[in-house]
């Protein structure tokens, strides 16, 4: 099984305590997001467990409790973007605060468990496709020899984030002058020792350097782990993604960042009408139990394919070592 935390909210930034917490029992429950009294439990051991994917915008609360994680293989996607309160309302300052959470993360778990993502990538006429080179240049210099990879993508207008970015008088390139937008990004990221993959695009840029790429990877995984996995495309996502089947333990409506892009928020009351319930020692996120739901046990189990190799063995032992600091 893989655990996504989570495409719905920011786990690591907001709610890090309740996921330790978990961790620590051993199991969490989860909503149906359909219908809310269908519950799933999920045990989360690490015999069944084979890898968490950590999406956020800030890692840093995480630091604190990171060796409870010992013997769960993960990765963090870090979303990294040039944008200021006027899209992303609560994100911290990005040079102050997420660049040094970003450096520090990867000294304290290795570059190749760190990924940068640098999406959505939206035009208006503050954010500019000038603007974006610029900004994009300076974040890929302060993280260069930090992370491997780059994940690029541009903003996808839905029913929850429609109205929002037609406020923002945002707009869309024309295919030939994205193409070659994309490839300005993808030179600066390979100055800087980068691959640039791009997130769920129709559009095709392998041309100028850039491929399909996943959040879900099960090469990276693959490389994690140390073995093989029998698992296969999550059914549940468009038809452009190409991530794994993965079990995601966030809650839509619950995300303080406040971004005006994001598809996982409704509205901004229902986000603090929910973050008011969080309990840290609850097995729900942002929750209790109520009398009318209905519990059911969902059976999950490792898609490993047995045995380790050689060479990923090594990789988890550099990997087990970064925690003492012996890296």
């Amino acid at each position: 099984m893989i655990l996504s935390a989570s495409r719905r909210t920011d786990i690591p930034c907001y709610y890090a305590d309740w996921f330790y917490n978990r961790i620590k029992e051993g199991f969490l429950y989860v909503r149906n997001p359909v219908n809310r009294h269908q519950v799933s439990e999920i045990r989360i051991s690490p015999k069944v467990v084979d890898c968490i994917v950590f999406w956020t915008k800030n890692p840093a609360p995480m630091f604190p409790r990171m060796d409870e994680l010992k013997g769960y293989p993960f990765y963090f996607q870090c979303t990294l973007t040039p944008y200021g309160t006027d899209i992303e309302p609560h994100v911290l300052q990005k040079k102050g605060a997420i660049i040094p959470a970003f450096q520090t993360l990867s000294a304290r778990i290795g570059p190749e468990k760190v990924i940068w993502r640098y999406d959505p990538i939206l035009f208006n006429d503050k954010y500019t496709p000038a603007y974006h080179i610029n900004a994009f240049a300076q974040i890929a210099g302060a993280l260069r020899g930090y992370t491997g990879k780059c994940v690029i993508s541009f903003v996808d207008r839905y029913a929850k984030n429609r109205k929002s970015l037609d406020l923002m008088r945002v707009y869309d390139l024309e295919e030939a002058q994205l193409a070659v937008f994309a490839k300005k990004l993808c030179d600066i990221a390979r100055e800087n020792g980068m691959e640039m993959v791009s997130c769920t695009e129709k559009m095709d840029l392998e041309s100028y350097g850039i491929t399909h790429s996943c959040c879900i990877d099960k090469k990276l995984i693959e490389s994690i782990i140390g073995c093989q996995m029998h698992v296969g495309k999550d059914r549940n996502q468009r038809a452009e993604c190409g991530c794994m089947e993965s079990i995601d333990v966030g809650v839509y409506d619950t995300c303080p960042n406040g971004c005006v892009y994001c598809y996982a928020n409704h509205k901004q009351e229902s986000v603090a009408a929910n973050s008011r319930k969080y309990n840290p020692s609850s097995p729900l996120l942002c929750g209790e139990i109520e009398k009318e739901d209905n519990i059911t046990v969902r059976q999950v189990k490792s898609v490993r394919d047995g045995q380790l190799r050689l060479d990923m063995w090594r990789n988890e032992t550099v990997g087990n070592q970064a925690y003492t600091g012996k890296r």
